[in-house]
């Protein structure tokens, strides 16, 4: 039992991940509804054969606050999908702040980028504009949908129908700036 589990609020906004035996615990205790299961997978006991769920939604709505994705080396490498995002390799990774520091940019999603050690030497303490460097993709604040929706697309395609508006994110973001 490997697979995880994406589990939906009653509004089908997804709010975790979890391993299937606590989906079971959820199901067989009636707070959740399979909505999707994983083909040619089952659960077996010795008088009863279960489907082995990959999407399910709870019951009753559950009011999670939203803290946002944790902005930490990890993420940010996993959101530019591990390349630099001024020349695509993929080969000792940094982080890059596009506004440096010293002229004021911030340490946020929206100014941090994975780099490339030679790119971000060669870009120094100035803006990428300055010394003829260009983004291939805008910097974005990702939300957990949008790492599910990347996971997904990999590991789980039961799941895409459930985060289409996560994957139109995350298709965009794929995309070279214009």
């Amino acid at each position: 039992m490997e697979k995880r589990v994406l589990v939906l609020n009653l509004d089908h906004y997804p709010v975790a991940v979890v391993t299937v035996q606590k989906a079971m615990v959820l199901l067989l205790m009636e707070k959740a509804q399979q909505l999707s299961s994983y083909e040619l997978l089952e659960i077996r006991t010795v008088s009863r054969s279960f489907p082995y769920p990959a999407v399910i939604r709870l019951v009753q709505y559950k009011h999670i606050p939203y803290k946002g994705v944790l902005l930490n080396r990890a993420n940010l490498f996993r959101r530019d999908r591990g390349a630099c995002q001024y020349c695509g390799s993929s080969k000792q990774l940094t982080i890059d702040h596009v506004i440096p520091r010293s002229k004021g940019g911030k340490t946020s999603w929206t100014n941090l980028v994975t780099a490339c050690n030679r790119c971000n030497v060669l870009k120094g303490d100035k803006p990428p504009e300055q010394v003829g460097m260009q983004l291939r993709v805008a910097p974005f604040t990702p939300s957990l949908s949008y790492f599910l929706a990347s996971y997904a697309e990999r590991q789980a395609p039961e799941w895409m129908p459930f985060l289409a508006s996560s994957l139109e994110q995350f298709q965009k973001s794929r995309k070279p700036q214009v």
